[in-house]
């Protein structure tokens, strides 16, 4: 169960379930983003960085352009490359299974 209009919330869930008398874990349940729409954004921010710092842009540039720091930019380029080379890895032990 996730939320039918995800946003960003700007206040904890502890603060909204002690306004709303309700538990933390209730808040999380229905503020929730799906997970499939956090992978598939997670995928996107990725594929993005790895296009512009395959543009050339330095890591720096590339966190402005994204708006974000430049050890998210490293992350996001880290887990592109695990997960590429996770998926190539299983391709060929497939193939020769």
């Amino acid at each position: 169960m996730g939320a039918e209009n995800p946003i960003r919330r700007t206040k904890t869930a502890a603060e909204m379930a002690a306004r709303l008398g309700v538990s933390v874990r209730t808040i999380r349940n229905v503020v929730a983003e799906p997970r499939d729409d956090y992978l598939a954004r997670a995928a996107a921010n990725r594929k993005k960085a790895v296009k512009l710092r395959e543009q050339g842009l330095k890591y720096r540039e590339v966190a402005e352009e994204m708006g974000c720091s430049i050890g998210t930019v490293g992350k996001l380029l880290h887990d592109a490359r695990k997960y590429t080379s996770s998926d190539q890895g299983s391709d060929q032990g497939q193939a020769s299974a």
